[in-house]
């Protein structure tokens, strides 16, 4: 679709809005209004829409968009665009320059090539004519997962094959599935009721897959744009007895690189007896930096963490886990430290972990290869709870390899993000529940904490807006796996509970 420049803030459609009652409107929701209130039109809109819906997906599915390779992303924010304006909103696709500028680049000055600028975000609005005095916010992001290995998918990875109540593909559900759904919600309201019940914003990122690097950026410089009054996160959990999962938090994440370095280049094995081997130096680190039972032994890193109250622990105990289901469902016997029951529970909501995501160093291959290798590496994830400051618990982790004997391992911080959580006491997670009940016909289970990261830390130190993460995706739906899934039935029920917040959330004062 033609697009034109607007501003220096981004790009947005030619055309403009497609208002309920346009020819794309009319061809995308269908023709002619719903009797009776605006949210029973609106619903009875996402029930007519399922099939739309689910086109909308596939076409979603059928554009990669791998972060990790920088493959798509523009191309599938423009489709984004065009897909929101269809629905009866604004959309602008946004960019920032590298280095942390507003625009595109312009410098001709001779000197080594400019790094490739940060994916954009797409931004679509729809102001309520009604209530233009409330503002929901839609986060979200299109960008997925490298599909490796391939060979282990059913269908292709951006095929987007249906097979009955599924559609797999890559970003499936995580997040295409979950964007489909909201704008189907969005869109059927404006279409039946020419209206929406509150001002409605999407804000839709491109590299979540690899950490939000430059969304703090993006928040920061259209802090005004993005402002709302509550936040509806990215996606939300249905478990397997059908019950939605209300989510009031994420963990922190924290990347580092751990390298060290032996001789000049490869030796010979046979010279190990007198140059120490990078690949030990590294296992030895490793060593002293956690216990088996999965307890972090680097000095002062528990200091600033925030204890669960009594409250979340009682959240916590009305939270079914279902060990059984989960340890067949990752081939495991039992879990790190022996835990159970509500120890286990504790543990994914308000633990922080030191994880190995993965170790390089010498020969590989298939046989055999006597090597001294030069360097190893390893890559660590370390997951934060509240009140965890990324660049503090890095010291720690420096100070900790100096002093016991391990200076010459640098360790690197590649990325670095902080806990968020929305206190269970605020209205809008009442709004939620209520409507999430409502939709999936079951009351909903309140998880203190998703044991994954995201940024919504950042959110809510830009905004001040409580973040709540409700939706569709069902927990054993293959997500960053082949095979992944989306559930139509569950991306029918999403689109509903979508309609409900924004009427229970406009009609609050």
């Amino acid at each position: 679709m033609a697009r034109k420049a607007y501003g220096s803030q981004g790009r947005r459609t030619a055309r403009g809005r497609g208002h309920a009652g346009s020819a794309a409107t009319d061809a995308a929701y269908g023709n002619g209004r719903a009797e009776g209130s605006g949210l029973e039109a609106a619903l009875s809109g996402v029930a007519a829409g399922t099939e739309g819906m689910v086109l909308d997906l596939q076409r979603m599915i059928r554009q990669p968009s791998v972060s990790a390779r920088d493959e798509g992303l523009e191309e599938c924010a423009l489709l984004l665009g065009s897909m929101l304006e269809d629905a009866g909103l604004d959309s602008e696709v946004l960019h920032l320059k590298p280095g942390g500028r507003v625009g595109r680049a312009s410098g001709t000055r001779a000197g080594p090539p400019p790094p490739p600028p940060p994916p954009p975000v797409v931004f679509a609005e729809r102001r309520s004519e009604s209530n233009p005095d409330k503002t929901l916010l839609f986060y979200n992001h299109y960008d997925v997962q490298p599909e490796e290995p391939v060979e282990l998918w059913r269908y292709g990875p951006f095929d987007a094959v249906r097979r009955g109540n599924r559609v797999y593909g890559r970003g499936a559900i995580d997040d295409k599935g979950e964007i489909a759904a909201r704008i189907r919600a969005v869109g059927s309201y404006i279409r039946e009721t020419g209206d929406v019940p509150c001002n409605i914003k999407f804000v839709i990122e491109g590299e979540e897959e690899i950490g939000s690097g430059h969304l703090p950026r993006y928040l920061s410089r259209y802090r005004r744009k993005f402002a709302c009054d509550g936040v509806i996160w990215e996606f939300g959990y249905v478990d397997p007895r059908g019950r939605p999962v209300v989510g009031l938090g994420m963990k922190g994440l924290m990347f580092v690189e751990l390298t060290a370095r032996g001789p000049a280049g490869d030796a010979h094995s046979s010279l190990a007896v007198l140059i120490k081997n990078p690949a030990w130096r590294i296992v030895e680190a490793l060593s002293t930096m956690r216990r088996a039972d999965g307890r972090i032994t680097i000095p002062g890193w528990y200091d600033d963490v925030r204890r669960l109250t009594a409250r979340d622990v009682r959240l916590l105990e009305a939270e079914e886990f279902d060990e059984a289901s989960f340890r067949r469902e990752y081939g495991v016997d039992g879990f790190v430290g022996g835990l159970r029951g509500l120890g286990a529970k504790k543990a994914l909501a308000g633990a922080a972990t030191c994880n190995i995501a993965g170790i390089s160093s010498g020969y590989s291959g298939s046989g055999a290869k006597t090597v001294l290798p030069a360097v190893a590496v390893a890559k660590l994830d370390f997951r934060l709870v509240p009140d965890m400051v990324p660049s503090r618990q890095f010291g720690l982790i420096t100070r900790h390899l100096e002093a016991n004997g391990f200076a010459d391992v640098r360790a690197r911080m590649l990325h670095g993000e902080a806990a968020a959580r929305t206190d269970p006491s605020e209205q809008f997670v009442r709004n939620v529940r209520d409507a999430a009940s409502a939709s999936f016909g079951s009351e909903p289970v309140v998880c203190i904490s998703n044991p994954a990261a995201g940024p919504m830390h950042a959110f809510q130190k830009a905004l001040g807006a409580p973040c709540v993460s409700v939706g569709g995706t069902y927990v054993f739906s293959k997500i960053h796996s082949p095979n992944e899934f989306a559930r139509v039935d569950l991306l029918k029920k999403t689109a509903a509970c979508m309609c409900r917040i924004m009427d229970v959330f406009g009609r609050q004062s």
